[in-house]
């Protein structure tokens, strides 16, 4: 079977029950995605699919053809773009393991939501867990890319 992945079709012949996030970081080699619990608690394994947050380490592979499944490496579109740079600005960063998962469901967030309140960003962002406890970081990056959005 094809999966798309960040616009590019990838074959895919492994298991059934096999996590996306194993597909992506050992065959593909795409490390942007990490492992954080394994449950799909913490977020730090968020991809998008179709547009979804998604945790990818109990999303089996083989239940996504035909959706279109986005990585940190593939994070191109307009809201994409100004989460990037707002993350820049804010040096949101701490010791970065979680932070794929939260641009994601960040970019999530602005493309549904493009002008979020403070109570939006909060709602929108619980499900992401940061060891680091950068979440007044974030909150403050999801809205500056709402800025540079427009």
């Amino acid at each position: 079977m094809k999966l798309n992945i960040n616009g590019k079709d990838q074959e895919y012949a492994g298991e059934e029950d096999r996590p996306l996030l194993w597909y992506l970081r050992e065959d593909l080699k795409m490390t942007g995605t990490k492992f954080g619990c394994g449950v799909a608690a913490c977020g730090a394994c968020t991809v998008l699919v179709d547009g979804q947050p998604t945790r990818a380490c109990v999303t089996p592979a083989a239940s996504l053809e035909g959706k279109k499944i986005t990585t940190i490496e593939g994070l191109d579109t307009p809201a994409g773009q100004a989460v990037q740079k707002a993350w820049a600005e804010m040096d949101v960063v701490q010791c970065g393991w979680c932070q794929s998962g939260q641009m994601l469901a960040a970019t999530a967030l602005l493309t549904t939501t493009p002008k979020p309140s403070e109570q939006q960003i909060t709602d929108g962002m619980t499900s992401n867990i940061c060891r680091c406890a950068t979440y007044h970081r974030i909150r403050g990056a999801v809205a500056r890319a709402s800025e540079i959005m427009g």
